[in-house]
Protein backbone atom coordinates (compact mmCIF):
# COMPACT_ATOMS: atom_id res chain seq x y z
CA UNK A 1 0.00 0.00 0.00
CA UNK A 2 1.78 3.53 -0.96
CA UNK A 3 2.30 6.19 1.91
CA UNK A 4 -0.51 8.93 1.85
CA UNK A 5 0.74 11.72 0.50
CA UNK A 6 0.96 15.49 2.17
CA UNK A 7 -2.76 16.58 0.32
CA UNK A 8 -4.20 13.43 0.90
CA UNK A 9 -3.31 13.42 4.73
CA UNK A 10 -4.44 17.41 4.63
CA UNK A 11 -8.00 16.21 2.87
CA UNK A 12 -8.22 13.52 5.29
CA UNK A 13 -8.14 16.17 8.68
CA UNK A 14 -10.28 18.60 6.53
CA UNK A 15 -12.73 15.90 6.40
CA UNK A 16 -12.44 15.05 10.35
CA UNK A 17 -12.51 18.33 10.83
CA UNK A 18 -16.18 18.54 8.97
CA UNK A 19 -17.34 15.12 10.27
CA UNK A 20 -16.82 16.64 14.28
CA UNK A 21 -18.15 20.09 13.39
CA UNK A 22 -21.34 17.82 11.83
CA UNK A 23 -21.51 15.93 14.89
CA UNK A 24 -20.74 18.51 17.42
CA UNK A 25 -24.08 20.21 15.97
CA UNK A 26 -26.17 17.19 15.97
CA UNK A 27 -25.02 16.71 19.67
CA UNK A 28 -26.18 20.29 20.51
CA UNK A 29 -29.45 19.87 18.59
CA UNK A 30 -30.27 16.94 21.22
CA UNK A 31 -29.21 18.96 24.25
CA UNK A 32 -25.71 18.28 24.86
CA UNK A 33 -23.58 20.77 25.65
CA UNK A 34 -20.37 20.82 23.82
CA UNK A 35 -17.29 20.53 26.45
CA UNK A 36 -14.26 19.81 24.36
CA UNK A 37 -13.57 18.69 21.03
CA UNK A 38 -9.80 16.95 19.44
CA UNK A 39 -8.85 16.77 22.93
CA UNK A 40 -5.55 15.05 22.78
CA UNK A 41 -4.14 13.27 26.22
CA UNK A 42 -0.80 11.63 27.12
CA UNK A 43 -2.58 8.08 26.27
CA UNK A 44 -5.05 9.16 23.35
CA UNK A 45 -7.27 11.25 21.63
CA UNK A 46 -11.30 12.17 22.13
CA UNK A 47 -13.08 13.40 19.57
CA UNK A 48 -16.05 15.25 21.30
CA UNK A 49 -16.91 15.55 24.93
CA UNK A 50 -20.25 16.23 25.81
CA UNK A 51 -22.96 16.74 28.39
CA UNK A 52 -26.09 16.39 29.01
CA UNK A 53 -27.75 16.71 32.89
CA UNK A 54 -25.29 14.33 34.56
CA UNK A 55 -23.88 12.57 31.84
CA UNK A 56 -20.76 12.98 29.96
CA UNK A 57 -20.61 11.17 26.75
CA UNK A 58 -17.00 10.69 25.15
CA UNK A 59 -17.90 10.85 21.85
CA UNK A 60 -15.98 9.24 18.65
CA UNK A 61 -17.03 10.38 15.53
CA UNK A 62 -16.51 8.33 12.02
CA UNK A 63 -17.17 8.97 8.37
CA UNK A 64 -17.48 6.27 5.94
CA UNK A 65 -19.23 5.80 2.58
CA UNK A 66 -22.33 3.93 4.76
CA UNK A 67 -23.58 4.60 8.50
CA UNK A 68 -22.73 0.38 8.66
CA UNK A 69 -19.33 1.31 8.01
CA UNK A 70 -18.76 4.16 9.81
CA UNK A 71 -20.55 1.97 13.01
CA UNK A 72 -17.87 -0.84 12.93
CA UNK A 73 -15.07 1.41 11.95
CA UNK A 74 -13.36 1.84 15.74
CA UNK A 75 -11.50 -1.72 16.77
CA UNK A 76 -11.62 -2.61 20.68
CA UNK A 77 -8.01 -1.34 21.25
CA UNK A 78 -8.87 2.41 20.10
CA UNK A 79 -12.04 2.46 22.33
CA UNK A 80 -9.54 1.20 24.94
CA UNK A 81 -7.30 4.09 24.40
CA UNK A 82 -10.51 6.42 24.33
CA UNK A 83 -11.40 5.03 27.55
CA UNK A 84 -7.92 5.81 28.83
CA UNK A 85 -7.84 9.38 27.80
CA UNK A 86 -11.29 9.79 29.19
CA UNK A 87 -9.78 8.70 32.53
CA UNK A 88 -6.84 11.49 31.86
CA UNK A 89 -9.20 14.11 31.20
CA UNK A 90 -11.71 13.32 33.79
CA UNK A 91 -8.86 13.09 36.63
CA UNK A 92 -8.40 16.89 35.84
CA UNK A 93 -12.17 17.99 35.94
CA UNK A 94 -12.80 19.03 39.31
CA UNK A 95 -16.41 19.77 39.17
CA UNK A 96 -17.30 16.84 37.72
CA UNK A 97 -16.71 14.61 39.96
CA UNK A 98 -20.45 13.63 40.32
CA UNK A 99 -21.30 12.88 36.78
CA UNK A 100 -21.68 9.27 35.18
CA UNK A 101 -20.18 8.98 31.74
CA UNK A 102 -20.40 6.49 28.64
CA UNK A 103 -18.57 6.11 25.31
CA UNK A 104 -20.89 7.40 22.31
CA UNK A 105 -20.38 7.25 18.56
CA UNK A 106 -21.66 9.54 15.75
CA UNK A 107 -21.75 7.57 12.68
CA UNK A 108 -21.84 10.07 9.36
CA UNK A 109 -22.22 9.15 6.01
CA UNK A 110 -22.62 11.19 2.42
CA UNK A 111 -26.40 11.90 2.04
CA UNK A 112 -27.39 10.33 5.01
CA UNK A 113 -28.72 11.25 8.73
CA UNK A 114 -26.05 11.29 10.77
CA UNK A 115 -26.75 8.42 13.42
CA UNK A 116 -26.03 8.89 17.02
CA UNK A 117 -25.36 5.76 19.22
CA UNK A 118 -25.85 6.69 23.06
CA UNK A 119 -23.47 4.36 25.16
CA UNK A 120 -21.80 2.66 22.37
CA UNK A 121 -18.89 0.83 23.89
CA UNK A 122 -18.19 0.09 27.43
CA UNK A 123 -15.08 -0.94 29.03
Amino acid sequence: MARPTRQSRRKAETRGRRAETLAALVLRLKGYQILASRVRTPVGEIDLIAKRGRVIAFVEVKQRKTVADALVAVPDRNWQRIAAAASNWMARQHGLQNTDWRYDIVALAPYKLPVHRRDYWRP
